[in-house]
């Protein structure tokens, strides 16, 4: 059973070296996508999450909503670990995945087969789960001899072929998406949505960010409209789009 809990989630980025008082002041009175403000200490902070309440289970899929700077993708990196609340409180029960970035940790001097273990490891999987579902990746990516080539050498296509042939093969209970992902050419973008559609199926809690109405819509089941850090509709998918998109 997979879980999220959400408790008055504030998240706070320090911004230091700022001295000049004249520059405090003018920093607050700047227009942001969080909201600008100094601490008990006297560091100016960028507050990018505020007040943030909510609960999300089994068979939940939330799009999120909101202009850029609104805090969409701190909210998924929060999600992921990247990022900790500076206040309040957060339970996650179940594995988390993560689709924010396809292309982290695959290193250019290595083959693809080397960078498959490489980029796997950083997704959680053991050196033997990859191992057992190698030949799948590279199947899939369509690299043929060239997965044994330095990345260096690939295309930018089959870069994004090779990124996202491993960082699918996992199947997490909770998933974190930025947009949804399709690569590749006209043939390979096909295996590629077939892929994201069932990825997102198996995953118990769906977790998304998007600008785009429609993906929202027929995606997912609740909305959250974010702006400024806070929360400024939470309900059906429907409902939100309907207000947020007009």
């Amino acid at each position: 059973m997979a879980f999220i809990e959400f408790n008055n989630i504030c998240v706070d980025f320090p911004i230091y070296n700022v001295n000049s008082r004249s520059v405090k002041k003018r920093l607050i009175q700047v227009a942001t996508g969080g909201h600008l403000g100094i601490d008990q200490t006297g560091c100016v902070v960028v507050r990018a999450l505020e007040g943030l309440n909510f609960t999300l289970k089994d068979g939940d899929r939330l799009g999120l909503l909101g202009h850029n700077g609104a805090g969409k993708s701190t909210l998924l990196r929060l999600l992921s670990g990247v990022y900790e609340s500076s206040f309040g409180s957060c339970r996650i029960v179940g594995e988390i995945g993560s689709l924010i970035d396809i292309s982290l940790g695959i290193d250019p001097e290595a083959n693809g087969r080397e960078n498959i273990f490489i980029r796997g490891g950083l997704l959680g999987m053991t050196k033997s789960d990859i191992s057992k579902k190698i030949n799948d990746i590279i199947d899939f990516s369509e690299l043929g001899n060239f997965i044994d080539m330095p990345v260096r050498t690939y295309s930018t296509g089959m870069h994004l072929r090779l990124a996202f042939a491993v960082s699918t093969i996992v199947r997490p209970e909770i998933l974190l998406m930025d947009e949804w992902l399709s690569v590749g050419d006209e043939g390979f973008r096909h295996k590629a949505e077939a892929r994201m559609s069932e990825l997102v199926q198996s995953a118990s809690i769906l977790v998304m960010a998007s600008h785009s109405r429609e993906l929202v819509m027929n995606t997912c089941n609740r909305a959250i409209w974010l702006e400024h850090g806070k929360v400024r509709m939470d309900g059906t998918s429907q409902e939100v789009c309907a207000a947020y998109f007009g």
